[in-house]
C-alpha cells in the first residue's frame, strides 16, 4: 500500500466543513477511484486544533494517478479554504499493517 498522512490545522470553525468536503470525496472521488482503501482523520489529544489525514491507495501508481486528476485538484482547492495554512504532506508505502 502507498499514501500519504497529513498534519491539517483548519481555521476556527472551519472543523465541520473540512469535515463534510472529506465525506464529499469519499463519495465523489474516492468511491470512482481505482486502488483507492481509505480515508481516516485524526483529532489529537494533545492537540485538539490540529488534526492528522491519513489516505491509503493500492499503491503509488493509484496514488498517483488520483493526484493528477482534474477533480482532486479542484477539491484540494475546496478544502485548503478550511485551512490556516498549507497541509503537512508526508507520503510514502505502507511497510507494515496489522
Amino acid at each position: 500500500m502507498y499514501g500519504t498522512v497529513a498534519r491539517l490545522r483548519p481555521r476556527s470553525g472551519q472543523v465541520d466543513e473540512l469535515l463534510r468536503l472529506s465525506d464529499e470525496w469519499r463519495k465523489e472521488i474516492g468511491s470512482k477511484t481505482d486502488g483507492f482503501v481509505g480515508e481516516y482523520v485524526f483529532k489529537l489529544d494533545e492537540n485538539p486544533d490540529e488534526y492528522i489525514l491519513v489516505a491509503l491507495f493500492r499503491d503509488r501508481e493509484a496514488y498517483r494517478a488520483n493526484a493528477e486528476k482534474p477533480e482532486q485538484h479542484e477539491w484540494y482547492l475546496r478544502m485548503r479554504e478550511t485551512l490556516e495554512s498549507d497541509p503537512e504532506w508526508n507520503d510514502g508505502e505502507v511497510v507494515y499493517s496489522s
